[in-house]
């Protein structure tokens, strides 16, 4: 039998989770105030995933740059390829909430959004 210590990441409660992995698989997980705890950590044992939050530059904005993030959870070893994808990512202004960036980061299949709106120089 395995044996694993996790800190769910799920809320701010960061709950100690304890996993129990016996010879064929089966997680048993305690320590978890609320089912996102138990899923949460049978997700990161067999595929974990995140969601990435980063800067682009804006031109013509006012604002020099602009948050954002992955529309969804991204594959966790993908993370470096997302990162430099978005280093070369310029957008003009103005920028939307919810506007798309970057679509297919990284082969992902999920697109990159704005977080924040940048509004056009005057």
């Amino acid at each position: 039998m395995e044996h694993k210590e996790l800190i769910c990441i799920n809320c701010p409660m960061g709950c100690m989770l304890s996993v129990d992995i016996d010879d064929n698989g089966e997680m048993k997980v305690s320590g978890n105030n609320c089912p996102r705890g138990d899923v949460y950590a049978r997700k990161e044992l067999t595929n974990p995933t995140r969601i990435v939050t980063s800067i682009v530059n804006v031109t013509e904005g006012e604002l020099p740059v602009v948050s954002v993030k992955t529309k969804e959870d991204i594959p966790k070893d993908k993370i470096d390829e997302v990162i430099a994808a978005l280093k070369g990512v310029t957008v003009e202004a103005p920028v939307l909430i919810g506007e798309v960036v970057l679509d297919d980061v990284a082969g992902t299949g999920v697109d990159v959004i704005a977080t924040k709106n940048v509004n056009r120089k005057h």
